[in-house]
């Protein structure tokens, strides 16, 4: 195949906050994807982020850059309720697709997906990009190898106060448009499932990822101040036991990482704002060596090293190292069941939760 061929065309859904700040430049950047198209309903939010990202090509209809037949696959960067109608649209037309998280809303309309996936014989990757944070590899990779049984796992995402002078300093300005599309129903009018959906999704992955099937959740919820706190004990399918913390937001500098007691040794991460870019500190102890060791000097740009992890599936066949539907289905069970969980009082089995958030 020729060089031109080797990139993956990638067209970009919606050009709102999200792709501003990664989608765009992950694209620009990546090693073998090019920034192909992007798509917005909002004339003048198009235009401008035309102007300053030079796709090939600039769409307002998204049915027109589905057809584009120079178009490999679509990244949906919309709000949360357009994604798995997004996801299938793209499907349809022969597209592949790495969708932000969470893949959606519901369990039936996400199952329903992943028939879609199994019949289009596409790629569809979950945009949790925290798997692409090499501190976490090297967790999962010590996990996989070194450490033995794990016993137990804790994990925590508490959000700051103080966050938005930290993105305000760092990001992109971010552009905004009064014709831009919007869900029916305003998705922070409720913000106890906002927070859930756009912070106890990654959370829930992470645990996942280090952890493996969730199967069981008794979760409990305070809010006071302003703040939600979510504390969440969770059993594991291999037997390891696990206590989640999501809380938004603490009055404290940004709080997020992991702790794992293993046979063979134990993880400790310390994770940053992401939009920082920076790798998480993750100190590894090996009881064999007697020593900790730390990763350091990675390249922290998770969102373009998931699109380049999807690109190099779609292009070359590599095995898929980020989260797939089926992770994007358990991490939508485990954020349902944890509502349910705390409505009820009781604890509640992933296999048996329905509904929506």
């Amino acid at each position: 195949m020729d060089d031109e061929k080797r990139m993956l065309r990638v067209g970009i859904l919606g050009c709102g906050p999200i792709s501003q700040a990664a989608h765009f430049e992950s694209a620009t950047k990546a090693k073998n994807a090019e920034l192909h198209a992007i798509c917005d309903v909002a004339d003048d939010l198009r235009e401008r982020m035309a102007a300053t990202h030079a796709p090939r090509k600039a769409f307002r209809d998204y049915s027109e850059m589905l057809a584009d037949p120079d178009l490999d696959a679509v990244v949906i960067a919309t709000s949360d309720a357009f994604h798995v109608p997004a996801a299938m649209e793209a499907l349809s037309a022969g597209k592949h697709v790495l969708s932000e998280k969470p893949i959606g809303i519901s369990i039936e309309e996400v199952e329903d997906l992943k028939k879609a996936v199994e019949r289009s014989g596409k790629q569809l990757q979950v945009g949790h990009m925290k798997r692409f944070d090499a501190g976490l590899q090297s967790a999962k990779a010590f996990i996989d190898g070194e450490m033995g049984e794990m016993l137990a796992l804790k994990a925590w995402y508490c959000d700051s106060t103080h966050r938005y002078q930290l993105t305000d300093a760092v990001q992109p300005l971010m552009v905004k448009s009064a014709n831009a599309k919007k869900p029916p129903v305003n998705p922070k009018a409720d913000l106890e499932r906002y927070y859930m959906l756009a912070h106890g999704s990654h959370l829930i992955d992470t645990a996942r990822y280090f952890g493996g099937a969730i199967t069981e959740v008794d979760a409990r919820l305070r809010q006071r101040f302003g703040a939600y706190c979510w504390f969440v004990d969770v059993a594991f399918a291999n037997g390891v036991i696990g206590h989640l913390d999501l809380t938004v937001s603490v009055r404290m500098d940004w709080h997020e990482g992991f702790q794992i007691y293993g046979e063979n040794g134990s993880i400790l991460g310390k994770t940053y704002n992401p939009w920082l870019f920076k790798t998480s500190d993750v100190d590894i102890f090996s009881e064999k060596t007697g020593a900790t060791t730390r990763i350091l000097g990675a390249d922290g740009h998770f969102y373009r090293r998931q699109l380049e992890a999807f690109a190099d599936t779609v292009l070359n066949g590599a095995p898929m190292t980020g989260a797939s539907i089926d992770d994007g289905i358990a991490s939508v069970r485990g954020m349902v069941a944890i509502a349910q969980s705390v409505r009820s009082g009781k604890p509640v089995r992933l296999a048996d939760v329905s509904g929506a958030l």
